[in-house]
């Protein structure tokens, strides 16, 4: 039975090793997102994505040395575009995503980062005067309303704490807009070049890291805070699972299978965060369900038929 089992494990990752990739990408974002959310009860959302990207600097740090990858030649123009998607994407983006799950928990947090593909596709339409399939605006539709239907479901407390809905849904907006613009840069800048995703995914933290030191200034007594020697294995667990190993799976995704169908999969972290709710004492409706599923059939659609 075992060595059956094992077969056709090996079979599917030989045929299908891009969506396991991507499969496993979603599913180390919704455990590090829990994580990440039980940590928000004690450090700053700020401090939170400090420690993070420094952490995260380190390990890609460590893998690029010993794969022995020289610094890339990359133009000036799409070095500065890359680290700006940092600052944005990576700096705001993800200290609001984790201000969002002070607010909403990680369930509905998570599900309010899917909103980041349809308003990529929105931007691109504003900027870039690309125009929209009737599809595509069928898919935007249907990952909003999933993703609304969801959010705004009245719960009494989320992973035993109260839930601020306007407040999170806010910071929920700002992380995908953050996230897609994010993005676009992002692509820009590597789109016709040779840089590698870990080079790429080392300058865009560090920059995200350096520009978050100058607000530390604005927080009290900013300089003193120390954190606990669980608050830093938590951070460093969620950092090497999440932006870690999930940047590192999320790129051998996309190489190994079709974009559309990796970023699609990068997007099911929703639907992993419900069995982990359950683990963790949240008992998810139908509605938390079906809501999920509908955002990630528009996320499809804008991918598949777009």
């Amino acid at each position: 039975m075992l060595i059956a089992i094992e077969q056709i494990s090996s079979s599917w990752l030989v045929k299908y090793p891009g969506e396991i990739a991507a499969l496993s990408a979603a599913s180390l974002w919704a455990v590090s997102s829990v994580i990440y959310g039980s940590l928000g009860r004690e450090i700053s959302p700020m401090y939170l994505n400090l420690f993070k990207g420094a952490i995260a600097i380190i390990l890609l740090g460590l893998t690029l040395l010993v794969r022995g990858e020289l610094f890339p030649t990359v133009s000036a123009t799409n070095l500065c575009l890359l680290l700006l998607s940092g600052s944005i994407g990576i700096g705001l983006g993800d200290t609001a995503f984790f201000a969002a799950l002070n607010c909403l928990g990680a369930r509905r947090a998570l599900l309010m980062e899917t909103l980041a593909p349809p308003i990529t596709a929105i931007l691109a339409l504003i900027f870039l005067q690309e125009r929209l399939k009737a599809s595509v605006w069928g898919g935007i539709l249907l990952t909003v309303a999933g993703v609304a239907w969801v959010v705004t479901e009245r719960t009494p407390a989320t992973e035993g704490r109260p839930v601020y809905l306007r407040k999170g849904i806010i910071f929920g907006i700002i992380a995908a807009i953050s996230l897609a613009i994010g993005g676009i840069l992002a692509r820009a800048a590597i789109a016709n070049n040779s840089i590698s995703p870990l080079w790429a995914a080392l300058l865009r933290i560090s920059a995200a890291v350096v520009s978050l030191l100058p607000f530390l200034r604005l927080q009290q007594n900013s300089f003193a805070y120390k954190p606990t020697p669980r608050v830093f294995a938590g951070i460093g667990l969620a950092a090497f699972m999440g932006t870690y190993l999930g940047i590192w799976l999320q790129q051998t995704a996309i190489k190994f299978t079709e974009v559309g169908i990796a970023l699609t999969l990068t997007n099911t972290a929703p639907i992993f965060i419900l069995p982990i709710s359950v683990f963790i004492g949240e008992k998810p409706s139908i509605r938390a369900i079906l809501g999920a599923g509908v955002a990630i059939f528009g996320i499809a659609t804008i991918f598949y038929l777009g």
